[in-house]
């Protein structure tokens, strides 16, 4: 596992630092532009996410088609090109033009769905959490690096590294990725596309995961801005916010990893998640002062990294193998959605309003997620069998619990809900 997992999540981890390290001073550097306001700023921050948002379907769709490896490479060529764009940008409108093209290269679902083709779903957990570890090490040295590297090179030199180490990704991807392992599924059935979207507990994770990117996207274009400009925070002093924060948020990364997936509360750590989200933004809409507004950033890192580690292995639990790129499209197409939300509405809000109108809001719309979130069925009732590969699968047909069956270059696996059907129905059934 570790063959294939290793190099990936280096890969993804490389992604998300060229991502992530623009955004904790992308609104203050984009504001210097020609022609830029808060509402523009918004935009340019959305922006990525409504490109993300209409091609991680498609994408998703390809790699099952095609192959992950160059359905991968096709999104890093595109992010790369619009990384030099965003680098070279004078102006609010060419940045955002260059965000945009970053956006179409849509490959969140392809790399997870790549990572869970190498795993068992009981080891996925395991595989997860190190793509985790590795995305949250990113997080953690592009929110410190950030505000030092931007006052040396400009937002303009940051959007040129995040191009430069694509290319790197590029390299890795053909020089360390073994061969794809090939899933075939013996299950004929197909789930239609809009049950891909309305099916309950589909829909419950996918909104989890609109929810959760748009808090984040509101909240990177808020920190620095409400920090730097309404509390008399100094700007270079950004990155100990973040270093602080970030070092809370990697603890409660490796909390949700162990607890989550690993002990089988995963419902009980998003759950704790949002709770941590109205926490935060309650401390956001009354903060006094600089310190005050910082505990509120601390506890929002946390709530947001108890998450990260078990959002994607929860989308492929209630998705069958030979429509996992189109579903983890249709999952990341709601989290980019969200961002796009967060970016347009925060921007919005923040030029006419004020950060305690946003707060409130933010708060009334997390109840309303922890209510609904309620009622998602609890992920760990999926079971997975493995059988030889010459044992036959097809006298299973029809037998109700069965959610999937499909083969491995190394196994059969058999999908179960374990509230209806237990092991030995299923061994009894195919003898």
């Amino acid at each position: 596992m570790l063959r294939s997992v290793l190099p990936l999540s280096f890969i993804v981890g490389n992604r998300f630092f060229g991502i992530f390290i623009v955004l904790p001073v992308l609104s203050l550097y984009a504001l210097e532009l020609d022609g830029a306001n808060e509402k523009l700023v918004g935009f340019l921050i959305g922006g990525y996410a409504i490109t993300q948002m209409i091609f991680q379907v498609p994408f998703g769709t390809l790699s099952d088609k095609i192959g992950r490896k160059k359905t991968l490479t096709l999104g890093l060529i595109i992010f790369i090109i619009g990384s030099f764009v965003c680098g070279y940008a004078n102006d609010i409108y060419t940045m955002i033009f260059g965000r945009l093209l970053q956006g179409v290269g849509a490959i969140g679902a392809v790399s997870t769905a790549m990572i869970s083709d190498y795993t068992t779903e009981e080891n996925r957990s395991k595989a997860m959490a190190i793509m985790g570890i590795f995305i949250g090490t990113a997080f953690s040295a592009s929110m410190v690096l950030s505000p030092i590297l931007s006052q040396k090179w400009g937002i303009g030199g940051l959007f040129l590294l995040s191009g430069a180490l694509s290319i790197f990704c590029i390299f890795l991807l053909f020089t360390a990725v073994p061969k794809e392992n090939k899933i075939v599924a013996e299950d004929s059935e197909k789930v239609a596309f809009s049950k891909l979207i309305f099916q309950k507990d589909l829909f419950i994770i996918n909104f989890t995961n609109l929810m959760q990117k748009m808090l984040t996207s509101i909240a990177f274009l808020a920190i620095p801005i409400v920090l730097v400009k309404e509390l008399g925070y100094i700007q270079a002093g950004l990155w100990k916010v973040y270093a602080i924060s970030t070092v809370f948020g990697f603890i409660a990364m490796g909390l949700g990893g162990f607890l989550g997936d690993g002990k089988g509360l995963s419902k009980s750590i998003l759950l704790s998640g949002v709770l941590l989200f109205i926490l935060a933004y309650s401390f956001f809409s009354f903060a006094p002062s600089a310190m005050i507004f910082m505990v509120g950033v601390v506890i929002f890192f946390v709530g947001f990294n108890l998450h990260e580690p078990i959002l994607q292995s929860c989308a492929t639990k209630f998705v069958k193998a030979k429509q996992k790129g189109t579903a983890l499209g249709i999952f990341n197409s709601f989290g980019y959605f969200g961002s796009f939300i967060g970016g347009i509405f925060g921007g919005y809000i923040l030029h006419h309003y004020s950060m305690f109108e946003l707060s409130i809001i933010c708060v009334i719309l997390c109840t309303f997620w922890f209510i609904l979130l309620l009622a998602l069925k609890d992920p760990r009732v999926f079971k997975n069998l493995y059988f030889e590969k010459n044992v036959s699968l097809k006298t299973l047909d029809g037998l109700t619990g069965i959610f999937d069956r499909f083969s491995t270059s190394k196994a059969n696996v058999v999908k179960y809900d374990s509230t209806i059907l237990n092991e030995n129905d299923i061994k009894k059934a195919i003898e």
